[in-house]
């Protein structure tokens, strides 16, 4: 596998983050009740950007492209400051006011791989981080079809802060192939390990 072709930003500096000066996020505290009737509090984050109508923050995008020799996943590697590393992640973004979540998926696609997809479905709504977060979302499966013009040589319409490099593996061998990407040093996103152990799952008891 490739490195990163891009030039590993380097973090300048890292310090607590006033409430008022978070744009996309925010530290709230809960006090609720327990079943015992004991108050509890609980530390938390919350999204500040999910549309008033839109019941998710956004979505991401198992795309698959089908090809002679089986299918693909179509992955991406992004560098993360939370994470100071490059990880191993599936196309996806927030949703605009007013957008569906098939045309969310669809629009993030096509700006972060060049390709263009036709959905085939929408799971329920996920949740990232229960104990930590209240960011959810939605993973739409869509089909790549190589054969089309406009895939022929797609070009990704990448936002300027974004450095984006895509790639595809074999399904059947996720599992084996993300341990090699992670023994590299690259952070592998939650959602697509939960895709690798769930196909490894399924080999292993011939679902």
């Amino acid at each position: 596998m490739a490195e990163f072709s891009f030039k590993k930003p380097t973090i300048i500096s890292r310090c607590p983050l006033d409430t008022k000066d978070a744009k996309w996020k925010r530290l709230v505290k809960t006090v609720y009740e327990d079943p015992n009737g004991v108050r509890r509090t609980w530390e938390s984050a919350e999204m500040q950007v999910r549309p008033v109508d839109s019941p998710v923050d956004g979505v991401s995008t198992v795309a698959i492209i089908a090809k002679s020799t089986g299918p693909e996943i179509l992955l991406q590697k992004q560098y993360r400051p939370a994470l100071d590393k490059v990880a191993i992640e599936i196309p996806g973004g927030l949703i605009d006011p007013g957008e569906s979540l098939e045309q969310c998926a669809l629009r993030e696609l096509k700006e972060e791989t060049g390709y263009v997809g036709v959905v085939d479905r929408t799971s329920g709504i996920l949740f990232n981080s229960p104990g930590f977060c209240n960011n959810n979302f939605n993973l739409i499966y869509v089909t790549v079809d190589l054969s089309l013009p406009e895939n022929q040589n797609p070009t990704p319409q990448l936002e300027e802060e974004e450095f984006i490099e895509c790639f595809t593996l074999p399904v059947p061998s996720l599992f084996s192939q993300l341990k090699s990407l992670q023994n590299d040093g690259y952070a592998i996103e939650t959602r697509v390990v939960a895709l690798a152990e769930g196909i490894e799952m399924a080999r292993k008891w011939g679902l």
